[in-house]
């Protein structure tokens, strides 16, 4: 009974999870296709791609760890 409701919330926030994975991998091939286009990137197009990576990179590590952990 009580473990039905925790499975039920991990299952949403898994969704939840990949959903945001997915959106920021996005934006990191949107930035990333800008900088490559671009002639001389602006110093803060080039740190917002970095950002971009990290996010999508740490996100990317926590989705692998709780598919891991079941």
């Amino acid at each position: 009974m009580f473990f039905r409701k925790k499975d039920r919330l991990k299952k949403q926030f898994d969704a939840k999870l990949m959903e945001t994975t997915e959106s920021c991998k996005d934006r990191w091939t949107k930035q990333k296709s800008l900088v490559e286009k671009s002639v001389e990137p602006s110093e803060e197009v080039i740190c917002q791609l970095k950002m971009a990576e990290a996010k999508y990179l740490f996100l990317l590590k926590e989705v692998r760890a709780r598919m891991t952990v079941k």
